[in-house]
């Protein structure tokens, strides 16, 4: 029988050794969470996550000490049917009265699916999905087939935006599901002064910094956002003098690792002449450090031609960044516009604009409103939500 307060919650989904950006992350996080609300916690996470030919990046695995106090088991393979039946079999027998489990591609379908499966033999245990995203930004052959067959051992569902939802509603109407909006990445330590900042990363205290944050991926958009800063240059030039805003002492910082084609990338910089606006930092983040590319920055842009939600956005309402965000997928109730930051077209043009108003308006005149939103992303409302679903599915 289901008891009236769960107690024990098993997260299915990356964790530390892997790091697999902010998944892994906000999969820690929530598990504090849980725990510091009483609940016994732990976090089933992959021995193989990708195989070698699919990940894009340098290496799946972190160098960064494991997170304190968190039960992480590396047993899932997700290539490997055998050891699906093995961890469903296990995780069945421990009788958890929730399983969170985070779906983000369907790659991961038929391996969670499986999972999910054998554990819901135990006629106990509830599965409420974190959706990240249903469709996936990149498609390919067998998305909707897997996402299917992942969906029905589900029994119910969380999104972090109305786009995510809607997908989810166009693969089934009728299992329980609520919007939920994505908590603040507090987890990455406080913000520290500018200055300081700068000193550390070694940038110009009299720059004004944009920042484009995280894995660099063709939805992104980091080629718009490119074209826009020669347009930023081109644009400032005609501006009054009493505009003061001087092109030359706006600078575009990338931080964050190709998961693209950098000869690309390096091959537009050079055609658009705009080398002397960036600052390149295309290494993997460690999570030790990204406090200071957030607190240098005097805005992020998130410049995307499709979106769901993002995890960049919690970073910037963490590190009280006003953001320049583009009008797709959930971004645009995520940060509203002349309030929060700014919201443009997804095209080069509108970002050049938008960037060169924001400076105009100053980051101050976004903080206060930055500051009343940000009260609204909880992680405790996000662990309320789970546990509801679970008791009421």
């Amino acid at each position: 029988m289901y008891p009236s307060t769960p107690h024990k919650i098993i997260i299915l989904g990356p964790a530390h050794p892997l790091r697999g950006g902010g998944i892994t992350t906000f999969n820690e996080r929530l598990a504090k969470e849980f725990m510091q609300q009483g609940f016994a916690t732990s976090i089933y996470s992959f021995s193989l996550q990708y195989p070698g030919f699919l990940f894009p990046g340098k290496t799946q695995w972190s160098e960064e000490p494991a997170p304190a106090g968190l039960d992480i088991h590396s047993r899932i393979n997700s290539v490997n049917p055998l050891n699906w039946i093995s961890v469903g079999k296990e995780i069945k027998k421990l009788k958890p009265d929730i399983v969170v489990v985070r779906y983000w591609l369907p790659f991961m379908g038929p391996c969670l699916g499986t999972i999910l499966r054998i554990i819901k033999k135990n006629k106990h245990t509830r599965i409420i999905c974190i959706a990240d995203n249903m469709i996936p930004h990149e498609k390919r052959f067998g998305d909707k087939v897997f996402t299917n067959y992942f969906i029905k051992p589900v029994d119910a569902f969380i999104t972090m935006s109305e786009k995510v939802m809607s997908d989810l509603r166009s693969f089934t109407s009728t299992k329980p599901a609520q919007l939920v909006p994505h908590p603040l990445y507090d987890n990455f330590g406080e913000k520290i002064s500018k200055q300081a900042a700068r000193e550390k990363l070694g940038i110009d205290p009299n720059k004004k910094i944009l920042l484009f944050f995280g894995f660099i991926r063709k939805y992104k958009g980091l080629d718009m956002l490119l074209e826009a800063m020669k347009l930023v240059k081109e644009k400032t030039k005609q501006l009054p003098a009493e505009a003061s805003l001087d092109a030359t002492h706006c600078q575009l910082m990338v931080a964050g690792e190709f998961y693209d084609e950098r000869k690309i990338y390096e091959q537009q910089i050079d055609e658009l002449g705009i080398r002397d606006q960036l600052i390149l930092h295309t290494d993997f983040i460690n999570d030790s450090d990204v406090k200071y590319y957030l607190s240098a920055a005097d805005v992020l842009v998130q410049p995307y031609r499709n979106a769901t939600q993002s995890g960049v956005t919690p970073l910037a309402y963490h590190f009280e960044i006003p953001m320049i965000v583009t009008n797709v997928g959930g971004l645009p109730s995520l940060v509203p516009h002349d309030r929060v930051g700014l919201v443009a077209e997804p095209n080069a043009k509108s970002l050049s604009e938008q960037i060169i108003l924001y400076f105009q308006k100053g980051p101050s005149y976004f903080i206060p409103h930055l500051l009343e939103e940000k009260k609204k992303f909880s992680w405790a409302k996000l662990t309320e939500s789970i546990v509801q679903l679970a008791q009421s599915s």
